[in-house]
């Protein structure tokens, strides 16, 4: 008996009651590639990015390896989905993408009519395998598909052969990062010189230079977020055109950012 491959795959917007429903989502189903596994698991609920939790009934996680342990890399959860949209929607031109992952974030700028070209970088070949297993590029209509190439190379050294437009990068297995990944996020810049960036929890680096400027708990308004972007970033962040998104990054910040007194402080760890 020949099995339908196709039964077992299942639609992550199934689970997430219609968040985000106007965005593309790939099918999955279980399978491994090396030490990666993608899994099926029950979920009621999750933490939206900005704050609040939604209903849900399941989702669809990878775990694959991290230092010496493993570990959920992805998870189809409000605050992973919600993290990336921004980024995502102002794709456009030439984009690359650092970190494969579950190949959402991926899937859906080639989706982008704005983009024309979709380089994603990832380094470990089992991640590439197993995406390529779970079919989620052969998933896309056609005109998608063929703005796809998959480049197996390290986003800390890789470097585009023209022209980049727009670089998203999320190649962390946490959302917070400190001083080291903005470290990483600047020699990514600094080797692909991309028109604009947005880089995974771009919004906690943001809160916390604002912290450090304020002393404290800040009151963050627009001109404050764009001169962090501008003096202390230095990068050429994509922001969106919200008239509360220093609102929401100050609701959502303290989710997701250490709990210890004067985290924020130049001298603090990370």
């Amino acid at each position: 008996m020949i099995r339908d491959a196709a039964a077992d795959q299942v639609d992550p917007r199934d689970f997430l009651g219609g968040l985000l429903d106007d965005l593309y989502f790939p099918r999955y189903r279980p399978g491994s590639r090396g030490g990666w596994e993608m899994k099926v698991i029950p979920m009621p609920s999750g933490r939206g990015y900005w704050g609040g939790v939604y209903q849900m009934t399941g989702t669809v996680i990878m775990e694959g390896p991290a230092d010496g342990e493993r570990q959920s890399w992805m998870l189809m959860v409000p605050a992973e989905l919600q993290s990336q949209e921004i980024g995502l929607r102002a794709a456009h031109g030439h984009t690359v993408v650092f970190g494969l992952g579950m190949g959402w974030l991926a899937a859906n700028v080639a989706m982008r009519p704005a983009v024309e070209r979709l380089t994603v970088v990832e380094r470990d070949p089992d991640v590439i395998g197993l995406i390529e297993d779970q079919g989620v590029f052969t998933q896309l209509p056609d005109e998608a598909r063929r703005k796809v190439e998959v480049v197996e190379a390290d986003a800390l050294d890789w470097r585009p052969d023209g022209a980049v437009d727009s670089l998203q990068a999320d190649i962390w297995l946490a959302l917070f990062g400190g001083e080291s990944k903005l470290d990483e996020v600047r020699r990514m810049q600094a080797n692909v010189g991309a028109g604009q960036l947005y880089f995974w929890g771009q919004e906690l680096e943001i809160w916390r230079y604002a912290c450090r400027r304020a002393g404290g708990t800040p009151d963050l308004d627009w001109p404050t977020v764009r001169a962090i972007v501008e003096e202390d970033l230095r990068l050429p962040l994509v922001l969106p055109d919200w008239e509360d998104y220093p609102e929401r990054i100050a609701a959502a910040a303290p989710l997701w950012t250490p709990r210890e007194e004067g985290w924020w402080r130049a001298d603090a760890a990370p």
